[in-house]
């Protein structure tokens, strides 16, 4: 065999090795078959040749190809080549999912619909969920909201920081908080040795409160009660009487004569009294050798 001949069968052997080598890179798989279907964006979002196709997190297939149609601007049909095993069923959809630091990824949401499924050479339709940096973006006013709240906040804490009074403030929390130590020290001596003595004084005047009750209760406060009220009816009968003008006393406090008559006999017997002290001799004859004749 001619020395040319061997160098042109070895150059078609390094382009086929070469081709192999270059759809192997990318995830193509040149001895088995494949299925192709089409996926409708309105958006592709920097999605690139070769890029895996995942369904379930698992790598079912790549990207061979991303058309833009022309005639219907706004739509982008992105070819991908799945094993042939991989059934995609109806109402399963394709979605978009941006990564943080660039590039695309689509991923197969699969339906769970087993008995009627896509053919090869199907349009799939696509949603354009919102990536990363979109939801970032859609976050800005909220983020810029919270952004002015935080200067604010530390402006406030910039001018507190600033004030003269400030330690003088932190002096006098200090002097409070030893305060309240001082108070909790003497709350707890007081709940460790005060109360139970408190408390035992209250447990023996419930006991002499017990006692008492006790006692009046072993009391005849019927007969005693009966009793008064005999008194009373008593005092009630001698008052009647004293005030009915026909018994003594009711004759004396209402006969006007008899009261003069008594006020009279009294002034008569204190002039006799006086009388007798003045001239004793008259009433009263006193001898030694008798009386005389």
């Amino acid at each position: 065999m001619k020395k040319e001949v061997k160098i042109g069968i070895t150059g078609v052997i390094a382009l086929v090795v070469l081709f192999l080598g270059i759809n192997f890179l990318k995830g193509k798989n040149l001895f088995s078959s494949t299925s192709t279907y089409y996926i409708q964006f309105s958006n592709a979002k920097g999605l690139s040749k070769s890029s895996n196709v995942y369904a379930d997190g698992y790598n079912v297939g790549v990207v061979s190809n991303i058309i833009y149609d022309f005639d219907h601007p706004g739509t982008v049909l992105v070819e991908i080549s799945t094993n042939k095993d991989l059934r995609i069923p109806k109402g399963s959809s394709a979605k978009l999912d941006e990564a943080v630091l660039g590039g695309c990824t689509l991923n197969m949401l699969l339906a769970t619909n087993l008995t009627d499924a896509y053919h090869p050479g199907d349009t799939i339709p696509g949603s354009d969920a919102q990536g990363m940096m979109a939801k970032a973006a859609s976050m800005m006013p909220q983020v810029e909201q919270v952004i002015a709240r935080v200067d604010t906040l530390i402006a406030t804490l910039n001018k507190l920081t600033s004030d003269p009074n400030l330690p003088l403030i932190i002096q006098n929390a200090e002097q409070i908080t030893e305060n309240l130590n001082k108070s909790s020290q003497e709350l707890n001596r007081l709940l460790a040795n005060d109360v139970p003595q408190l408390a035992s004084t209250f447990n023996k005047v419930g006991q002499n409160a017990i006692t008492l009750t006790d006692h009046l209760n072993s009391l005849d406060l019927r007969a005693t009660i009966d009793s008064v009220n005999m008194t009373i009816s008593s005092v009630h009968q001698m008052m009647s009487q004293i005030q009915s003008p026909q018994g003594t006393l009711g004759l004396l406090m209402r006969d006007p004569a008899l009261y003069n008559n008594l006020n009279h006999t009294v002034q008569s017997a204190d002039s006799l009294v006086t009388d007798l002290k003045a001239n004793p001799k008259r009433y009263v004859h006193f001898s030694v050798f008798g009386k005389k004749k």
